[in-house]
């Protein structure tokens, strides 16, 4: 059977990938073709199915609900720390209210997040990648940061105005879900439980062969040096990729506030 498999460039995302694109083990009778694009482009052509399987945002699963079911390999989920909301010049969080911050996405689980901890602020779209460059020349006050930007802001001269994982954490003494696999709901259920199965082994075979995979989700080209991709993988590719477990998914439950359908690998 041919599966198109949509994700972003993301390093967590390639690294995860890299078994299946490269070859390295069985595809278990699936023709494999990939599709590489924008977390915020692929939660919007979810919408209309496009692709057997996605990444996607947690943020966007509500509306993708009946279209697509969960995968529980592949989430990035990690505990106590997440997306940033940064600034210019040193701001406390009420501040925020008289500012523009710029966010990646209205679908984003870190947008998602962000209005959980403070609702009703005034944000502007822009693609991740521009939006750290974007408030470090004084275009925006603030911004919403995501991906490998969350390791960037201190060396741009940016402040941190709140963690939005370690706020969640204290809130909720859980771990903070941003992304996950995605599978259509209308292929056959063996379909769908064999290429789990197939996506669990995928993860633990790029674990397995590091930082093989490190180089991989490198030669995307994000602007990092090999040692900060093996840290941002480290950091987002951990026991909840290879399965979400009980307390992944009340996390996911709790973001979302509703029970996904999840197909275990």
């Amino acid at each position: 059977m041919r599966l198109t498999i949509a994700h972003s460039p993301d390093s967590d995302d390639a690294y995860m990938m890299a078994p299946l694109a490269l070859g390295w083990m069985d595809s278990e009778g699936f023709e494999i073709e990939f599709v590489r694009k924008d977390i915020e482009q692929l939660n919007r052509e979810a919408l209309e199915a496009r692709y057997e399987v996605t990444a996607i945002s947690f943020g966007a699963y509500p509306e993708l609900r009946g279209k697509y079911d969960l995968l529980t390999a592949g989430s990035s989920i990690q505990d106590g720390t997440g997306p940033l909301v940064v600034s210019r010049r040193p701001m406390s969080p009420e501040d925020l209210a008289s500012v523009t911050v710029a966010i990646p996405g209205l679908r984003t689980s870190a947008y998602l997040a962000m209005r959980k901890w403070r609702e009703g602020l005034n944000v502007e779209l822009l693609p991740f990648d521009q939006i750290l460059p974007a408030v470090a020349e004084g275009k925006y006050e603030a911004g919403l940061l995501i991906h490998e930007s969350q390791l960037m802001y201190r060396d741009a001269g940016l402040n941190l105005v709140v963690d939005l994982g370690a706020w969640w954490k204290a809130a909720y003494d859980l771990p903070l879900p941003m992304g996950g696999n995605a599978i259509r709901s209308d292929l056959p259920d063996d379909v769908k439980q064999r290429f789990a199965v197939l996506m669990r082994k995928s993860v633990e075979m790029a674990q397995a062969r590091h930082w093989e995979s490190v180089d991989y989700a490198q030669s995307f080209g994000r602007g990092m040096d090999r040692d900060m991709v093996g840290r941002y993988v480290n950091a987002w590719v951990n026991e909840f990729t290879v399965d979400p477990g009980p307390r992944g998914r009340r996390a996911v439950a709790a973001l979302l506030g509703l029970e996904p359908t999840w197909i275990q690998g």
